[in-house]
């Protein structure tokens, strides 16, 4: 069996059924004392295409979708560490401006490795500190679904061969903390991500795409790496509601009141 016949989710089930790995069901990795950890790692040709993105954006995008982690799990960043694995015929000025554009995430770079490598790969571990993290798990029927702002703009820039710069939402993830009963950062996809979340609790979610707001096509909201936070909530806190947290299992998508296909990006697929 390969990984293409499991997918990302078959193989988070295989290791943590082997007792291989363990707390990984949210957005990031629950530490003693508030400590919330997460990391992501951009590869060239797979994540990233360097001709469609300058050294700079590739440095902020990869500081902004680890920070996204944190902000899930409404914690307050403290420090990046960061791992670069380049070409060795790279320019030192493309290297600085990658730097330059991890700085511009506003959390300052604390450590890391740097190696040769026959293409561009960016791993970056964020870390940071919670008060009270949501996690996945805690969806109840009668929660509102939020989101913190608009999705399809990564799909509609991907159309046209560029990227969008992903969203920091970190004050939004502390505000939603407070009350919010599960939340997740939309990476994958708002109908995938928003089964995290239903599968994760043992609820069903009933999305309505029509409340979505939208900065693209109906199908760019399957694309993923929009990086706004999707939360069930007692409490919308005037975030937008596009939908509602049932008993049942699953997630049911709506358009025009009539169930709705939309896939999302499946890892090893």
């Amino acid at each position: 069996m390969r990984l293409s016949d499991v997918g990302e989710l078959g193989l988070l089930r295989e290791l943590e059924s082997r007792g291989l790995i363990a707390g990984t069901e949210h957005d990031a990795a629950e530490l003693p004392g508030g400590v919330v950890v997460t990391q992501d790692a951009l590869v060239e040709g797979v994540h990233f295409r360097r001709d469609w993105l300058p050294w700079r954006e590739l440095g902020f995008r990869a500081a902004a979708v680890n920070v996204s982690d944190l902000a899930a799990s409404a914690a307050r960043p403290e420090a990046l560490v960061v791992t670069l694995a380049a070409p060795p015929e790279t320019g030192l000025a493309a290297v600085l401006e990658l730097y330059e554009g991890l700085a511009e995430a506003g959390v300052p770079v604390r450590g890391g490795d740097t190696t040769s490598a026959p293409l561009v790969v960016l791993s970056v571990t964020a870390i940071g500190r919670s008060e009270r993290v949501p996690g996945r798990a805690g969806a109840c029927p009668g929660d509102l679904v939020v989101v913190t702002g608009p999705l399809g703009a990564a799909g509609a820039a991907f159309r046209e061969r560029r990227y969008v710069r992903p969203p920091v939402r970190v004050e939004e993830g502390l505000r939603l903390g407070a009350v919010a009963t599960a939340m997740l950062d939309v990476s994958d996809g708002i109908a995938v991500d928003a089964g995290h979340l239903a599968r994760r609790s043992g609820v069903r979610l009933v999305l309505d795409l029509d409340a979505v707001p939208r900065a693209g096509e109906l199908a760019d909201l399957g694309f993923g790496e929009d990086f706004e936070l999707l939360a069930t909530t007692p409490d919308p806190l005037g975030f937008p509601v596009v939908g509602r947290v049932e008993e049942g299992e699953g997630v049911l998508l709506l358009h025009d009141g009539e169930p709705f296909d939309l896939r999302g990006y499946e890892h090893f697929a």
